[in-house]
């Protein structure tokens, strides 16, 4: 097979082909195109193709990670939104709920009233109700309504709508037949409902989750035509599929029909990546680290399995999401942040970028703002010469310039504002990692680090050392580690239904029938999508909690017809989770089911174990020694650096820090008191000496 793997940052568009016939990889990395992500897929992908001889005609999968939805939330750059609701309940997206972003402060910014994603004369009210708990009808849907609404909105000048009605969750065919009438009413406009996205109770969390599959519809359809109309002008008949925020990938048809379920797409192929050069060396606990040149974003994988974020903490941007996604924080720090001093003399770095135009002062593209990669070219640990492999020449003058702007403005030294750079952004990363992790129960000294993207192996050493991880991992291609996960994943499909049952009086044959009717949807899907049988796997699990909790934990539940047997173990296991999570748990309270899932696996063609690395010597990767500067013990002290090829480093030998590794898509850092192993698997594996 013939696979291609293209993930868009926010500097660097990476690509990585792989034959799996002849276990070839070959990798490139072109700018960004920000006004149109499909130019530089389509520059990138053709421009491998040329370089290493490859008939784009015999490409045969592509499997692709965009931020285009998650740019166009972060941005408030989506479609016109309309909303068609429930009479009585035109403002739960302004309303929310009675928590607050920032829970004591008096002067905060409340995100969707701000940055609302329908304002309010595009939300349009009609009679309908169900009632719970079975969604029975108590006012029919008044029809004249939606087509009444269609028109206004039409009217206005929307582009999109979301159709919200109250207890949806329990009965589709109201949202349904709306959707059916504003489609009659008004073709053009792209149309959801909080149901097909959602189908969950909390109605602001779901009406919002709905609202930004509006948002952001149009805009994400718009970008995947795009790309496939150049696919097919560069005839190449590869099938396409668009990574989603569970870990897993989707069709075409699937991607804009549901484009919210993409808002973590690069991010969350990132983790796939670092988890795949993890069980290469048999690492299984793993932090995976992906710095890019506008962000950083963390993973947590334990024993292989991937964390899944909850209801509770999964936002964007400060809108709730409820949808399937792995669990990931993003702060805003990479190699292109921006070091600044506020107007009360705090020094700050990012989380504004520069990202890919201008770029750093060193990029020679008209930066004028110091930025993280300018600091590490003052400091020497870049190759000016040997940026991205040679293709790149950095400009150390206007580094050395803009950093210089910057000490002045602090009364510094130019290296101690550079190495001050580093020193916060590491702290800010450090801190990030501590909320996915010691914050919930997870001791990182128990983790490897996995550090990849343009910048993670820059960081990742002295990040690890703030957390006392023993070691650190940087991935053959680290630059290109997202694009890589996205050739190890499959289709990946979820369905949900709020159940709502207790453990004292539970109705087995109505659980039955709902996983049943679950799963039968989901193999249908991947019937339609051309998945064979034999080729899908499910898996089930429910969110629990005790009757009368605000939040749940998930579980996972047995396959097949599920018995009383079984559900006592569903239960001791959510007992024993609860301990974990909060340090107690309740063996005598009963126990409510509020929602069941099911996850679909279709299997699709991905890469294989590549051929393990020989290696050189280190006379042949040592290309110079130069002057770097770390701090030791406290203080600032130039270090006789020695600077490596990776490709030619010897295999299984120990090699002292300080030391600089190049390639072409990253530069990994050794500092002083470290050790560096190139590992026949191809990894990098770095361990950190205790701190004494």
């Amino acid at each position: 097979m013939k696979l291609i793997g293209v993930d868009v940052g926010g500097t660097f568009t990476d690509v990585v082909y792989v034959d799996t016939e002849r276990n070839e990889t070959f990798i490139h990395k072109v700018p960004t195109t920000p006004d149109d992500p499909s130019q530089g897929v389509m520059t990138g992908m053709l421009a491998l193709c040329r370089k290493n001889n490859i008939d784009p005609d015999a490409l045969q999968h592509i499997y692709h990670g965009t931020t285009i939805a998650t740019n166009a939330v972060l941005e408030y750059k989506g479609a016109r939104t309309g909303i068609v609701t429930t009479k009585g309940f035109r403002d739960i997206l302004h309303i929310g709920r009675h928590q607050r972003p920032q829970h004591y402060s008096i002067m905060q910014g409340i995100p969707w009233q701000e940055r609302p994603l329908a304002p309010r004369r595009h939300r349009k009210v009609v009679e309908e109700r169900l009632v719970p708990p079975k969604g029975e009808v108590l006012v029919p849907l008044n029809e004249e309504e939606v087509r009444q609404a269609a028109r206004e909105l039409k009217a206005e000048g929307v582009e999109s709508i979301a159709v919200c009605f109250l207890f949806s969750y329990l009965d589709p065919s109201h949202e349904n037949r709306a959707a059916e009438i504003l489609r009659e009413e008004f073709p053009e406009a792209f149309v959801t409902t909080s149901s097909s996205v959602s189908p969950q109770f909390r109605e602001f969390e779901r009406f919002t989750t709905a609202a930004l599959n509006a948002f952001i519809g149009p805009k994400v359809s718009y970008y995947i035509n795009q790309l496939v109309a150049a696919l097919r002008t560069a005839k190449i008949k590869a099938d396409l599929h668009i990574m989603r925020s569970n870990g897993g990938v989707a069709t075409i048809k699937m991607t804009t029909e549901l484009p919210v379920l993409t808002l973590l797409s690069g991010p969350a192929a990132g983790v796939l990546g670092g988890a795949w050069s993890g069980e290469l060396c048999g690492r299984g606990r793993l932090i995976t680290f992906d710095i890019g040149g506008t962000s950083a974003d963390i993973g947590v994988v334990t024993d292989g399995r991937f964390s899944e974020a909850t209801a509770r903490d999964t936002w964007i941007a400060g809108y709730p999401v409820m949808v399937p996604m792995i669990d990931i924080h993003t702060v805003g720090a990479g190699g292109g942040s921006i070091a600044y001093v506020d107007s009360g003399g705090a020094f700050h770095v990012g989380p504004i970028s520069a990202g890919s135009r201008p770029g750093p002062a060193a990029y020679r593209r008209g930066g004028t703002q110091p930025t993280v990669t300018d600091a590490n070219l003052v400091l020497g640990r870049l190759d000016k010469h040997r940026f991205l492999g040679g293709e790149m020449e950095l400009d150390e003058v206007a580094a050395r310039r803009v950093i210089g702007e910057l000490a002045g403005q602090l009364g510094l030294p130019e290296i101690e504002a550079a190495e001050g750079i580093i020193t916060i952004v590491n702290s800010n990363m450090a801190n990030a990692i501590r909320s996915r992790t010691v914050q919930k129960g997870i001791d990182p000294r128990d983790y490897s680090l996995v550090a990849f993207g343009g910048a993670g192996p820059l960081h990742g050493v002295e990040v690890a050392m703030m957390l006392s991880i023993p070691e650190v991992i940087v991935p053959l291609y680290p630059g290109l580690t997202s694009a890589l996960g996205l050739l190890t994943t499959d289709l990946k499909y979820d369905s949900i239904k709020t159940e709502f049952q207790v453990s004292t009086d539970l109705d087995f044959r109505r659980l039955n029938d709902d996983f049943e009717h679950m799963q039968n949807s989901l193999a249908n899907q991947f019937k339609l999508d051309g998945i064979a049988p034999d080729s899908i796997a499910f898996t089930r699990s429910t969110d629990a909690r005790y009757v009368g909790q605000g939040y749940e934990l998930r579980v996972d539940m047995p396959q097949g017809e599920i018995t009383e047997s079984g559900m006592t173990a569903v239960m001791e296991q959510f007992h024993r989770l609860h301990e974990s999570e909060y340090g107690h748990f309740f063996p005598d309270s009963p126990i409510e089911f509020v929602n069941i899932r099911v996850a679909g696996i279709g299997s699709t063609p991905k890469i294989g174990k590549p051929p393990e690395i020989t290696g050189g010597t280190l006379e042949a990767a040592l290309v110079k020694t130069d002057r770097a500067v770390f701090r030791v013990d406290g203080e600032l002290q130039e270090f006789e650096t020695s600077f490596y090829l990776r490709d030619k480093l010897p295999v299984e030998r120990e090699i002292a820090g300080p030391a600089i590794v190049l390639q072409t898509d990253s530069t990994t850092l050794v500092p002083p008191g470290s050790i560096l192993v190139a590992d026949p698997s191809g990894n990098i594996i770095i361990h950190i000496a205790a701190e004494k």
